[in-house]
């Protein structure tokens, strides 16, 4: 990626911007069946971006009828895995090729910052659409031991068709974290985007298509969870769902699966993630600079966020008074203005949920200020546990904080929540960081850091937080592929029984 522009220059970009607004079904650009259309909106601004096609269960059923005939005929699912991988790694050129189009795309359609665009989600969906190309022809399959007069061969297949449903949160690259595996493995994809944030989705179909993906293969459908993500959910000709969002709508597709096919559901859902800062953590500045990004990194729309500091009493002032400094270099404004790092929340329903947590209650160490779209970030002191600033998911850029006096009473309240898919954990004795790693029931713990691992290390989370299988790294073409036993007989009794 190059060096970022003026706050002009995107701006000028965005005026001269043609957006995608029709459905993308078997290699083309259509209007829904209904021929209705919902609105796109700059949540930065209030303005209409472009009316998109609002897709039904009759639009789910063609979609599904293409990537079922192009599964079959094994166009892309019989592909030699070293073309696909040629076909993939020219899309991930593409994109490299439009990255500007697509962070600008991006930034107004959500209204994360054209930093976050510019320098993590575009860079970020390259490198991990390059990651799965490249693993397609280097994933092994198997023997498994057997007599003298028998082979056994254990092979991966492609499970199917597939439904990728996606948050708003991080739409290109959540889309990247699935695509990647699902393709790779050969199968094809109904792409669901979230009714806030289909530009970028679109725009993608459209350079995989350049990209030599056969019609059929990759198929965007926009419009509502109700309208298309159930009939997605529900359909018994399609073989698997893969779906990051909240909890409440993961459980849904729990059921759709119960009642049609019993296709194979894979949840990435909620968290309400710790942060643990024990009182021989080294280096305070550090630490609370890794506690700002995690709290309010794109605007705590993030379902890893740290968004519980449970801190140790004798560190917490000067820990709260380092987070408070750092806090304050996160600039918010006009997302498109590359000095901001905090831009604004994706929708006016989601403003007003996240402001419901400030009205009352806490004690405000910082900020608490929200207005037109935009959250500042927030520090609250809490001292009731059961809170629903403490219990609850708020997604916004609020870090509640809790005060602890021991090992044991952190790790504890670390643990004393329905999710469990982010933790992290700061600490100078190693022993003692790692006892806790291994303490706190979460899908992926860091020592003194925030983050969520890389590409090559699986997410996913414990509890509420996740079912079924992990994104990223190799275990995530587990979920896109089914195992299969071919036992072969070799003796030459033609009347041994076979099993």
């Amino acid at each position: 990626m190059s060096d970022l522009l003026t706050t002009e220059e995107y701006k000028a970009i965005a005026a001269g911007m043609t957006f995608p607004t029709q459905a993308f079904i078997d290699g083309g650009f259509r209007a829904a069946i209904s021929g209705e259309t919902f609105e796109s909106v700059n949540p930065a601004t209030g303005d209409l971006i472009a009316n998109i096609a609002a897709c039904g269960a009759a639009d789910v059923d063609v979609a599904v009828e293409k990537a079922r005939e192009a599964f079959g005929d094994g166009r892309w699912s019989k592909m030699h895995p070293s073309e696909r991988k040629d076909v993939l790694i020219k899309l991930t050129k593409l994109i490299k090729r439009n990255a500007r189009e697509l962070a600008v795309m991006e930034s107004l359609d959500s209204g994360k910052t054209i930093f976050d665009c510019e320098t993590v989600d575009v860079p970020e969906t390259i490198y991990c659409l390059a990651w799965h190309a490249e693993l397609i022809d280097k994933i092994y399959d198997q023997m498994a031991p057997a007599s003298d007069d028998h082979i056994a061969m254990v092979v991966r297949e492609p499970v199917g068709v597939v439904g990728l449903v996606l948050p708003w949160n991080f739409p290109l690259l959540m889309l990247a974290w699935k695509i990647g595996p699902a393709l790779a493995a050969g199968c094809s994809v109904i792409v669901k985007p979230a009714e806030e944030t289909s530009l970028t989705a679109l725009r993608l179909a459209e350079l995989a298509m350049e990209a030599g993906i056969p019609a059929g293969v990759f198929n965007v459908l926009p419009g509502s969870g109700a309208d298309v993500g159930e009939p997605l959910g529900r359909h018994m000709d399609v073989d698997m769902v893969s779906f990051t969002g909240s909890t409440a709508t993961g459980r849904r597709f729990l059921g759709y699966a119960a009642d049609s096919n019993l296709k194979e559901i894979t949840l990435e859902m909620g968290g309400k993630n710790p942060a643990v800062v024990l009182d021989d953590a080294e280096n305070l500045d550090r630490v609370a600079a890794h506690i700002v990004n995690g709290a309010f990194w794109n605007m705590g729309e993030n379902c890893s966020a740290a968004s519980r500091l449970i801190v140790q009493k004798g560190i917490k002032d000067e820990l709260i008074k380092r987070i408070v400094a750092h806090a304050r270099e996160w600039p918010m404004g006009d997302p498109l203005d590359p000095a901001n790092r905090v831009g604004a929340l994706v929708s006016k329903a989601h403003f007003d949920k996240v402001c419901s947590y400030l009205e009352k209650g806490p004690t405000i160490l910082m900020g608490g200020t929200a207005k037109d779209g935009f959250v500042e970030p927030t520090i609250l002191d809490m001292s009731d546990l059961d809170a629903p600033q403490v219990r609850e998911e708020i997604f916004g850029p609020v870090l509640s904080v809790l005060t602890v006096a021991t090992i044991d009473e952190a790790i504890a309240l670390a643990n004393d929540t329905e999710y469990g898919l982010a933790a992290s954990i700061f600490s100078a004795n190693v022993k003692r960081a790692l006892r806790g790693a291994r303490s706190i029931r979460a899908g992926t713990v860091t020592v003194n850091s925030f983050g969520e691992g890389d590409i090559a290390t699986p997410f996913g989370g414990y509890k509420q937080s996740g079912f079924g299988g992990r994104d990223n790294s190799i275990h995530a073409h587990d979920q896109y592929t089914q195992l299969k036993t071919i036992w072969v007989d070799l003796s030459d009794d033609n009347d041994e029984a076979v099993d």
